[in-house]
């Protein structure tokens, strides 16, 4: 295992422990308010201080560490769900018109960045965590679709793929069967970074109020919350940036030792 992958991963491993230990036990209760303990520093008793309200920034911290990590999973495993399965179709058909149609909607989808889409939405269905995870997951489809058409179409080309069209294998079954193990290594890696990526935009939409809703905890909204607080407490605000940047910092460092231990080239490179 290689350096970036092990603190990547240690990194990493921290927010997600927390944010299991959250399910079952977190220092205070973030619904309960102090305002006599409003805007403390770190303590004993409270280790990360307090915010406006008097709630312990340690316990929303952990909260907030389960709302982000599975906003962004279920957004990754949205634009996976749909984006994989249209590049292999795609790359099994390309050429045609469905992989035109498909290429083109890739593009529209581009053409509106994931926080446009979340105001689109928003305006519709009312700003919630469930409406967030969707806005990032339709940006992440045409992530995966692009990636993977684009890994898959060398692939086609192949001796072994050849072999298994003239053994009378369909191009559903030969994408399934040899083209999608081919390539599930990068979409491991591809997965992790746009898993940081989930976890910036959580932040942001949560920021301007089209994320997850009081009482449920978010980073972003703790910024937002802590941002006329920086010259009084600057814990409050300093905190919650702190936990975005090392949670990124830790999945992007996870994603670049994959990337490097999964692949064959740069492992033979270094032995």
């Amino acid at each position: 295992m290689n350096k970036s992958l092990f603190i990547g991963i240690s990194i990493s491993t921290v927010f997600v422990v927390l944010a299991a230990v959250s399910f079952l036990w977190t220092p205070y209760d973030i619904e309960t308010l102090d305002i006599a303990n409003k805007l403390k520093g770190f303590s004993i008793a409270h280790l990360l201080g307090t915010d406006h309200f008097g709630r312990d920034i340690l316990s929303m911290i952990m909260m907030g560490a389960r709302t982000s990590i599975a906003v962004a999973l279920l957004a990754v495993g949205i634009g996976m769900a749909i984006g994989v399965p249209l590049g292999l179709v795609a790359a099994a058909k390309s050429g045609s018109l469905f992989d035109e149609l498909i290429m083109r909607g890739n593009d529209l989808v581009f053409a509106f960045p994931s926080l446009v889409i979340a105001i689109l939405i928003t305006a519709v269905f009312g700003a919630s965590a469930i409406n967030a995870i969707v806005a990032i997951g339709i940006f992440n489809v045409p992530v995966f679709a692009r990636l993977t058409r684009a890994a898959a179409l060398p692939l086609w080309e192949r001796d072994f793929i050849l072999a298994a069209r003239v053994c009378g294998k369909s191009p559903t079954r030969i994408s399934i069967e040899h083209i999608l193990p081919n390539i599930t290594n990068l979409m491991i890696v591809q997965g992790t970074i746009q898993f940081s990526l989930g976890i910036l935009a959580e932040a942001a939409l949560s920021y301007i109020g089209l994320g997850a809703q009081p009482p449920t905890a978010s980073w972003g909204r703790m910024l937002a919350d802590a941002q006329t607080l920086v010259s009084i407490a600057p814990h409050t605000a300093l905190v919650p940036g702190i936990a975005i940047v090392l949670m990124v910092l830790g999945l992007n460092l996870m994603g670049d030792g994959l990337r490097d231990w999964l692949d064959p080239k740069v492992r033979v490179a270094r032995t």
